[in-house]
């Protein structure tokens, strides 16, 4: 399990299985993994293919339910081994949600998760992602000064 944030963790599926007492939200974004996590746990699957292109359907899906459920508890995104699905997640959600550049997301991830690779496309993906969240939320609103 590696921490990204102070809230936000990138972990495989046997630290989902058994996450740590901080953690109290867990996303599983890998296909062929079945957790069973402590009740205490808040926990979502949102299935990605491994070592495939994410769809922007699922990395939408998986970006608005860390946004959700990030603010009230740490939460871990979880897949297989904790390098390619759940750091895409996990990249995804600070360009769409935190603001970062995809190289500021990548470096950030991949300093804190070494080893970690990206599933392909990821960073054309995120640019969907960010056009449906734009979309449905509409722009942001003004700053007041």
């Amino acid at each position: 399990m590696h921490m990204i944030n102070k809230r936000l963790l990138v972990g495989n599926a046997d630290d989902a299985r058994n996450p740590p007492p901080q953690v109290g939200a867990v996303l599983m974004v890998a296909e062929e993994q079945h957790v069973t996590v402590p009740d205490r746990v808040l926990y979502a699957k949102i299935p990605l293919k491994e070592f495939g292109e994410p769809g922007a359907a699922a990395l939408t899906q998986a970006v608005d339910w860390i946004e959700v459920n990030l603010p009230k508890q740490r939460l871990m995104v979880c897949c297989r081994v904790g390098m390619g699905r759940s750091v895409s997640v996990v990249i995804a959600y600070l360009c769409c949600v935190e603001g970062m550049t995809y190289p500021d997301a990548v470096k950030l991830v991949l300093t804190r998760r070494p080893g970690g690779m990206p599933l392909p496309r990821l960073e054309e993906v995120i640019d969907v992602v960010k056009c449906r969240r734009r979309e449905r939320l509409g722009p942001p609103a003004p700053t007041i000064v």
